[in-house]
C-alpha cells in the first residue's frame, strides 16, 4: 500500500517558511516522520535530519549560540528534530532557530507530551505552529481507498484500530499489536524520571481498557492497584500526555442532580485497546461493541475537528439517577448532542431531564448505519 495522504499534510505545506518553529506532537509510530518526508519531498530545499535520541546528535547541540547553529545547518533549508524531547534545552535551541535563522524551516516531533510540551511552551510563545497527528482516520482511509470499502472495513477498524503498520500489514494485526502495546507505545512513560512502578502503569491500562465508555472511579483504581490516588492521577495524565488515553468530563451548570467530577476514559487506538486485554473476537460474538464503537465514533470526530481547526469541548453528561448523553461537543455556546448506538434498529430520543434545563442544543443519534456521514 502507497503511502497514505494524511489530512494535515496541505497545513503543514502552508506553514512552512513563515518563520515559525513547526511542532509535531503523537504517539510513537503513528507516521510523525513519514508525513515528515512527503512534506520535504515535495521541497526542493536541502534537508538535514537531527535524531534526538542518537548521542552524536546530543554533543552536537549541547550549549549553542547562533554562529554554532549556522554551522551545523550549513546549506540546508529544512531542519528535522526528531524526538525532540530527549534533547536537553531543546526549547532554547529553537528559540534561537527562530530568532536568528528564519530563512531555515525547523520542524521539531516528539511522542511525550509531557516532556516536549512543558520545555517548548515558555520560549517558542508566539514562535511556533504546532500541529497534533493521530493514528490514521476514517476520512483518509477513504481517501486511500472509497468510501464502500471503509464502511465495510469499520469492523476491522474497532478490533484492530489505525495505527499505519496496521493498516498497512493485513494479516499480521495481532503480531504487531502485540509488540506496539507491550513495549514500543509505552517507552517514553517508562524512561521519564518518578516511575517506579512501570508495571502498575500497565496493570492501571489494562483496567482502563474494561472500563472505556464508563465513568472511572479513582478511588476504586488505587484500591485495585494499591496506590495511593494522586499516583493513579499522576500515571493517568502521563498516559493522556503520551496520547495513549484521553479524558472526557461531565458537562454541568448549576444543577444540582447533574454529575460533576466524573470521567469517562477512552483509547486513542482502538487496536491497543484490544491489545491490552488480548480480545479480538468479531462484533457478533463481542459483549463490549457498544462500548467500542463509542470510542470510535468519538476518536474519529476528535480527529476532524482537530485536522479541521474546529476548538471545541467534548463531554458527555449524567444524571446521579442515570440519566445520560454520550457526547456532547460544545461551541459558541451552543451544544451538539449525540447517542451514539450500534443497533440501528433501537429507537433512541433525548432524555427529557436535560431538554427541560437547556435549550441552546442539538440533537443527533449515530449508529453503524449511519456514522460516516458524522466523522
Amino acid at each position: 500500500m502507497k503511502n497514505i495522504q494524511r489530512q494535515i499534510i496541505k497545513d503543514l505545506q502552508n506553514d512552512c517558511f513563515k518563520g515559525k518553529i513547526i511542532v509535531i506532537l503523537g504517539a510513537r509510530q503513528v507516521g510523525k516522520s513519514t508525513i515528515i518526508k512527503m512534506l520535504t519531498n515535495n521541497q526542493s530545499q536541502e534537508v538535514l535530519w537531527l535524531d534526538g535520541e542518537n548521542a552524536d546528535v546530543h554533543l552536537l547541540l549541547q550549549n549553542p549560540n547562533s554562529e554554532r547553529l549556522a554551522q551545523i545547518t550549513g546549506n540546508n533549508k529544512f531542519i528535522i528534530i526528531d524526538e525532540a524531547q530527549k534533547i536537553n534545552n531543546i526549547g532554547s535551541i529553537l528559540k534561537l532557530f527562530a530568532d536568528y535563522h528564519k530563512n531555515i524551516q525547523v520542524i521539531a516531533s516528539g511522542s511525550s507530551a509531557f516532556e516536549l510540551r512543558n520545555t517548548l511552551n515558555e520560549p517558542l510563545t508566539g514562535r511556533k505552529f504546532e500541529f497534533y497527528l493521530y493514528p490514521i482516520s476514517f476520512q483518509e482511509m477513504v481517501t486511500q481507498t472509497n468510501l464502500l470499502q471503509e464502511i465495510r472495513q469499520l469492523p476491522q477498524r474497532m478490533l484492530y484500530g489505525y495505527y499505519p503498520e496496521i493498516v498497512t500489514n493485513i494479516g499480521q494485526e495481532e503480531r504487531l499489536l502485540k509488540f506496539l502495546s507491550e513495549s514500543y507505545l509505552y517507552k517514553d512513560i517508562f524512561l521519564f524520571k518518578g516511575i517506579k512502578k512501570p508495571e502498575k502503569i500497565l496493570e492501571l491500562l489494562k483496567l482502563l481498557a474494561w472500563q472505556i465508555g464508563s465513568e472511572v472511579n479513582y478511588n476504586e483504581l488505587s484500591r485495585t492497584l494499591k496506590i495511593d490516588n494522586q499516583t493513579v492521577e499522576s500515571y493517568i495524565t502521563m498516559l493522556e500526555q503520551a496520547f495513549v488515553i484521553y479524558k472526557l468530563n461531565a458537562y454541568h451548570t448549576n444543577q444540582r442532580n447533574e454529575l460533576k467530577k466524573s470521567k469517562k476514559i477512552y483509547f486513542n487506538d482502538l487496536g491497543i485497546r484490544n491489545a491490552l486485554i488480548n480480545d479480538y473476537r468479531p462484533m457478533e460474538l463481542r459483549n463490549d461493541v457498544g462500548n467500542l464503537f463509542e470510542n470510535f465514533v468519538i476518536n474519529e470526530m476528535r480527529k476532524q475537528n482537530e485536522y479541521k481547526q474546529i476548538y471545541a469541548n467534548f463531554y458527555f453528561w449524567r444524571t446521579t439517577d442515570q440519566k445520560e448523553i454520550d457526547l456532547i461537543i460544545e461551541k459558541n455556546n451552543t451544544l451538539v448532542t449525540y447517542e451514539i448506538k450500534w443497533n440501528a434498529t433501537k429507537k433512541v430520543k433525548l432524555t427529557k431531564s436535560f431538554s427541560n434545563i437547556y435549550s441552546n442544543y442539538t440533537f443527533e443519534v449515530i449508529n453503524k448505519n449511519n456514522f460516516f456521514e458524522f466523522i
